[in-house]
């Protein structure tokens, strides 16, 4: 059912933007993760016919909230097992009047995503419900990140959300050395969450500045929580160097823009130097992490007033400290890249060509070699190249420029 012209887009934009906020509030209060989504859904679907009528609300979130703890009574009430239940109805009741003129919603979102966090769940489960609840992505756009089937990835947000209700997971920040201990995989999912943002699965669009500025925020948030965890600082920082590029990264026509070729007087410059100060204070305390290398890496960039100014083999040399952390063919390959600007391009392309058969179905590893080759003048090679990681992107505007590079090249 649609409203008055524009008040479908307000909804939608409000949905994707605050979602999160809303869904971890009436957890917290339904202790029901699928209750809670489901309502909060219904909600959604009264306002485009509520607002249509009256008028977008003044405190359209408390709105929802209200609207979706109702319907939760509504819905218990109807419960077979009601009368086990009428002391929560009750709570739920009494505190339905506050959201009437709550002037903002308690932000949940660090209590949701270390519940969803939980060492109970799954590694793939954490990641994926957390997607799902924080970042609003919808199942088949989680399962595309993940190469599964949508059913298949329906079934295991399903058993997920169950397992936290059957096992009586507790919807609270972990303290002292339980804290610690998620640490790394809330942090690992943030970095997800920026990631999908700045890169979307798929559409033409090429960013999802909402999932950016979300994970952002959520940085914030555990810093904030945990000021002595250094790998939290680094996420900030890398999250802060990252998104500072982000208005460079496409042209006036959404076109994708590689970082060689932005336009570095867009870059947001008070969160570079935010950035910047933030990865220096923490690495000089000692206890370096692979967060915190990446967000150095990324501050060299933020430093390089041209491209040709970047400081390549320090580059090279943090992604050498990097692969001994975090050893793998994805970080071998920005390593390989970082050694092709900082040595020689048959250098880079050799070391690149070594990694071989783990990279075949991965995006980058192509584009990365199509230009590599295209600068060493192996142009025929570097066509067929450019047509592998043409076929092998799911965004509209990496294709086009894919395209256009391919389509430049002269030659045999």
């Amino acid at each position: 059912m649609s409203g008055p012209p524009g008040l479908d887009a307000r909804i939608n934009d409000l949905a994707r933007r605050d979602r999160g906020r809303l869904l971890a509030g009436l957890i917290r209060h339904l202790g029901d993760f699928q209750l809670a989504e489901e309502c909060l859904q219904e909600a959604l679907v009264s306002a485009v016919t509520h607002w249509g009528r009256s008028g977008f609300p003044d405190n359209p979130q408390g709105w929802l909230m209200r609207v979706a703890k109702r319907k939760a009574i509504d819905r218990l009430r109807r419960d077979a097992s009601f009368q086990r239940r009428v002391a929560e109805i009750a709570v739920l009741a009494q505190e339905d009047a506050a959201w009437e003129d709550a002037p903002d919603i308690a932000d949940e979102r660090l209590r949701l995503i270390f519940t969803c966090c939980h060492p109970a769940l799954e590694a793939k489960s954490r990641v994926a419900l957390t997607l799902r609840l924080i970042g609003g992505l919808t199942t088949e756009e989680i399962a595309r990140a993940f190469l599964d089937k949508t059913p298949a990835m329906a079934a295991r947000l399903t058993r997920a959300k169950a397992k936290i209700k059957a096992a009586g997971i507790p919807y609270k920040v972990p303290e002292g050395p339980d804290m610690a201990a998620r640490l790394a995989a809330v942090l690992d999912v943030i970095y997800l969450i920026y990631n999908e943002g700045y890169a979307a699965t798929s559409g033409q669009g090429q960013m999802r500045n909402d999932l950016s500025e979300e994970a952002l925020y959520l940085a914030r948030l555990v810093v904030n929580l945990a000021p002595d965890q250094a790998e939290a600082a680094g996420l900030l920082a890398l999250i802060m160097l990252s998104h500072a590029r982000r208005m460079a990264r496409q042209g006036a026509d959404g076109a994708y823009v590689p970082l060689d070729l932005q336009d570095r007087s867009l870059w947001d410059q008070d969160l570079c130097r935010e950035g910047i100060a933030l990865i220096e204070t923490t690495l000089a305390q000692g206890q370096v992490g692979p967060f915190q290398v990446q967000a150095a890496i990324a501050a060299l960039h933020a430093q390089a007033p041209r491209p040709e100014a970047t400081d390549w083999p320090q580059i090279v040399a943090l992604y050498q400290l990097l692969t001994r952390m975090i050893p793998g063919p994805v970080v071998s390959l920005n390593l390989a890249v970082a050694r092709a600007m900082a040595e020689g391009v048959e250098l880079g392309l050799a070391e690149l060509e070594a990694l071989g058969e783990p990279l075949e179905d991965y995006q980058p590893f192509h584009a990365a070699r199509a230009d590599l080759l295209r600068r060493s003048g192996q142009m025929g090679a570097a066509r067929a190249a450019y047509d592998r990681a043409i076929a092998l992107s799911r965004i509209e505007s990496e294709r086009a420029f894919l395209r256009s590079r391919r389509d430049g090249i002269r030659g045999t």
